[in-house]
């Protein structure tokens, strides 16, 4: 809802005569709770619906956090718009400790992701990772009553929503390297709604839109869902990209790195370089063997 409104105010500024009226809904992603979502459907379970809504005319746009939206999308539909990236870092959330580093062995993690699972077990092999799903309310929750010892987030929900004071610590790209198009927004759309593209245009953020393509491109290479432990993470300087990438076992102990460097107008060509440089380290039998587990 956060993101609704965000978008929803932005636009009410470009066309302060226009209506903008959000439909409210609730996916299947925020209903299923008591499995990762690796096991139940992966990220098209957060936006079925909403296309759904867009299909039969209830809706024009449908806003999404990026990293929920999967590689290939419907046919019918196409991303419009992205919007300026926020904080793209994990966060490290604790009533008890600082850091990952200050955990004592066998003291419980939770997170959703298979990426953080891999890169946390990676470096903390005597840590205990169990999944957590829900809002950012029923996360923090679990926590509080003393069910985790840490939680790990994303630090731009923690961020938007104004509970950037729950962040006991950043956990640096270099160690826990983001999820593709995480912290960013994205606005979805009907295809060939000329109209509507044009609306959308001035929220654009040409560098976050260049990452977040270098990002997805690489993910798509690898069939990107939530079932496979991977990272990409992209950024521009000065229309210099750097790209930096990771595949991973869940358990942390086979892993591809790789980074490459390029022209950030040609996202997707440096997302299919990195792709290539991860196979050249056997990022397939890497895959493969997340599917054995």
């Amino acid at each position: 809802m956060w993101q609704a409104e965000t978008v929803q105010a932005r636009l009410l500024e470009l066309y302060p005569h226009s209506t903008v009226t959000i439909l409210g809904m609730t996916t299947r992603g925020d209903q299923i709770l008591d499995r990762t979502l690796s096991k139940v459907g992966g990220k098209g379970l957060f936006v079925k619906e909403l296309e759904v809504a867009m299909q039969n005319g209830e809706a024009d746009l449908a806003v999404h956090s990026l990293k929920d939206v999967p590689m290939e999308l419907p046919e019918g539909f196409e991303l419009a718009a992205f919007l300026e990236r926020e904080d793209p870092r994990d966060a490290f959330v604790s009533n008890t400790y600082g850091s990952l580093e200050d955990l004592p062995a066998g003291a419980i993690v939770g997170t959703s992701s298979l990426r953080r699972q891999a890169l946390i077990a990676a470096r903390f092999p005597l840590l205990n990772i169990q999944p957590l799903r829900g809002n950012l309310d029923t996360r923090l929750g679990k926590l509080d009553r003393g069910e985790y010892a840490a939680i790990i987030l994303a630090a731009a929900g923690l961020k938007r929503l104004g509970m950037a004071d729950r962040i006991r610590s950043f956990i640096e790209p270099e160690h826990s390297l983001p999820a593709p198009g995480q912290g960013a927004m994205a606005i979805e759309i009907p295809s060939g709604r000329k109209e509507l593209l044009e609306l959308l245009a001035p929220l654009n953020h040409t560098d976050t839109e260049r990452a977040v393509r270098a990002e997805r491109t690489l993910s798509k290479s690898f069939g990107g869902s939530c079932q496979i432990p991977l990272a990409a993470f992209a950024t521009v300087e000065h229309n210099a990209m750097r790209l930096r990438a990771m595949v991973a076992t869940p358990d942390g102990k086979r892993i591809a790195h790789a980074e490459v460097n390029g022209d950030a107008a040609n996202p997707e060509a440096l997302g299919h370089e990195i792709a290539r440089a991860l196979e050249a380290q056997d990022a397939s039998a890497i895959l493969a063997a997340c599917k054995v587990e």
